[in-house]
């Protein structure tokens, strides 16, 4: 995605409301992606969590960025401490249509950047053409499809809601 500027970036923030993201990911969207988190999670001892923040405070626009932010989420709802060290947060910031995934410290070794990138680019082209139920579904699947690769096994208990989370 290209790099947006500074006032580009305040007035996404500005005018990008709850109701706005709502509209973008009703009720009915909401149920679909709970229900691709917990088919991603089938057959795997992985976690998904997803955290789509609408917008964040005008002054941290230009202090911030959206990985950092996702690392503040990640420790806050301790996708860390998961039993098995493989817990995910995908973070949305709608305001910016950007996609942070973050994983824990089992995926070491096993996944590379690339392949985490490779999926927020999925998702972000479909955010492009106004696809979000779509491109979180596509994500969080493909998220299953490396979980199941690399943590096969039961599921036992969800460690994490698979409610999205909107903030």
């Amino acid at each position: 995605m290209a790099e947006l500027s500074k006032s580009q970036r305040l007035w996404k923030h500005f005018t990008t409301t709850r109701r706005v993201v709502t509209r973008a990911l009703p009720d009915e969207s909401m149920a679909l992606v709970e229900k691709s988190i917990g088919m991603a999670e089938r057959g795997s001892s992985g976690q998904v969590r997803l955290v789509v923040e609408c917008h964040w405070p005008l002054l941290h626009v230009a202090q911030q960025s959206a990985r950092s932010r996702a690392l503040e989420w990640f420790s806050h709802l301790r996708v860390w401490d998961t039993e098995h060290n493989n817990g995910v947060l995908i973070y949305l910031l709608f305001a910016e249509r950007d996609v942070e995934i973050l994983a824990d410290r089992g995926f070491n070794g096993k996944v590379s950047a690339a392949q985490w990138e490779a999926i927020c680019q999925l998702m972000e082209s479909n955010f492009r053409e106004g696809r979000f139920d779509n491109g979180l579904a596509e994500g969080v699947a493909a998220i299953g499809d490396l979980l199941r690769q690399h943590f096969p096994a039961d599921m036992g208990k969800n460690e994490q809601p698979d409610r999205p989370l909107i903030v």
